[in-house]
């Protein structure tokens, strides 16, 4: 009777070396994302909560300028438009206006002006029924965010420091994806080669392994809508989008040259919206059409665009720039469902002339706006909300127990990690190429990220060479 003795074969060897390799290189990336791009996480993370959990405190705090108790009906958006321009006065130029989406809510008439910044406008509040001004704010974007919010949002975008600090935001969210997806493949790993045990305390590391457990799918979200307004990274995002076919849809505001067939007829692309101007069109085309600018026109091309299918309660009506464009009128409620439908109207010939509608939009571009409003906590009301508010909370802890774990092991944790060179050449022909190769297509497509990434590799040497120093002495 022969025996025989196991031997293990060369390739499982090979694998679980190559393994070992992987896990040394995520473990000291894991690291390094969490030590210098992990404050600009947690920043992210407490702001972006504040302003999630934050909206039903702005409509306490500005109910004044929001709300009214008039009693009556409510006058023509011509005579609010007239009363808001009387009390503005020279200079601000009109921009927007939108009627309150209810009985008891005030119009907002809204003027560009100089020293405003991107997306923001001077909203004066106008009482429907009394036509009284109810207040003078700076709004900002198209959720028409009030003062107090606007400085949450900016500090979760820029740290208000403009431009420059919208790169803090992009950074986090340009590595918050990686770091998540790599300490999930390092808790697989470590799992999978412990020994069973009967009942493990909790302690700073396994609760920030289970928070990260928990929240994982959250974070991928986060840093993907995230990016997708980012200044660097969000413009190669709309670059794919273009090439791709998956651009948002808008309606066109260039109107055609006078003349037979220039416009569309008001019932022309309407879709299920068709023949429903009834004799509330015919009593518009005897309407006396007024000069450009007159406040007048507001009553009349909301009508038509009503009559064409816009019925959100939220809507925003926006004159032309310029000669030859056409009034938009566009639904901004992003809640669910979304309605955000938007048309171009020409009040000369009461013809809707364009339109988008969400209903037509690719699936991705569909995606992009759910995912973004999601961001934002509005997309499904409080229950959003809250949800948001706890990944928040959640990722603040993680960061926290993070840096609590470093802190508690700091003097062995560098020199217990290989450094990311060595760790990366340890790994086997094969995985230097693909790692290689996905660093450079991350690094182009995620400005940040690849600028960062070549800082790590610079502290990781030096750090390296000042170890081997010390040793010696």
């Amino acid at each position: 009777m022969t025996t025989h003795t196991y031997q293990p074969v060369a390739g499982v060897a090979d694998q679980r070396k190559s393994a070992s390799a992987l896990a040394a290189l995520l473990l000291r990336l894991h690291f390094y994302i969490g030590l210098f791009v992990g404050p600009f996480i947690l920043v992210a993370a407490v702001t972006g909560t504040l302003f999630v959990v934050t909206p039903q405190i702005e409509a306490r705090w500005y109910a004044d300028q929001l709300l009214n108790r008039s009693q009556g009906v409510a006058q023509p958006l011509a005579a609010q438009v007239t009363a808001a321009q009387s009390y503005i006065g020279e200079g601000p130029r009109l921009f927007a206006v939108r009627p309150g989406k209810e009985p008891g809510w005030n119009t907002r008439v809204m003027f560009s002006q100089e020293g405003l910044g991107d997306s923001e406008s001077r909203a004066v509040f106008i009482d429907p029924v009394s036509l009284a001004v109810k207040g003078d704010l700076i709004v900002y974007g198209t959720s028409g965010t009030l003062p107090f919010r606007t400085a949450l949002d900016y500090l979760h975008r820029n740290l208000m420091l403009g431009s420059l600090g919208r790169n803090y935001s992009e950074l986090a969210a340009s590595w918050l994806w990686l770091g998540s997806l790599g300490g999930l493949w390092l808790w697989w790993s470590a799992r999978r080669k412990a020994r069973p045990a009967a009942r493990r305390p909790m302690n700073a590391r396994r609760l920030h392994a289970l928070l990260g457990l928990w929240i994982v799918v959250g974070l991928v979200f986060f840093s993907a809508t995230g990016l997708t307004w980012s200044k660097w990274a969000g413009g190669h995002v709309n670059m794919l989008r273009a090439a791709m076919g998956w651009v948002t849809p808008s309606a066109s505001m260039q109107l055609q040259s006078s003349g037979a067939g220039a416009g569309v007829d008001a019932d022309a692309g309407m879709g299920e919206h068709a023949g429903h101007m009834g004799h509330h069109g015919q009593a518009g085309m005897a309407m006396p059409m007024p000069a450009g600018g007159d406040p007048a026109r507001f009553d009349l091309v909301r009508s038509i665009a009503r009559q064409g299918g816009i019925d959100a309660g939220e809507i925003e009506i926006r004159p032309p720039r310029a000669r030859n464009q056409a009034w938009m009128v566009r639904e901004v409620d992003r809640s669910w469902p979304t309605q955000v439908d938007t048309v171009a109207v020409d009040p000369e010939r009461m013809a809707i002339t364009s339109r988008a509608d969400f209903e037509t939009f690719p699936l991705v571009a569909k995606l992009i706006r759910w995912g973004v409003d999601a961001h934002m906590g509005i997309l499904f009301g409080v229950w959003n909300q809250i949800l948001m508010a706890a990944f928040g909370i959640a990722l603040t802890a993680m960061i926290v127990l993070g840096y609590v774990m470093w802190w508690r092991r700091r003097p062995a944790a560098g020199s217990a990690l290989a450094p990311l060179s060595e760790a990366f050449m340890r790994l086997p022909p094969a995985q230097r190429t693909a790692v290689g190769a996905l660093a450079i297509a991350l690094g182009w497509s995620l400005p940040l990220m690849g600028l960062s990434l070549l800082l790590f590799l610079l502290a990781d040497v030096l750090r390296w060479h000042l170890s081997r120093r010390l040793a010696r002495r």
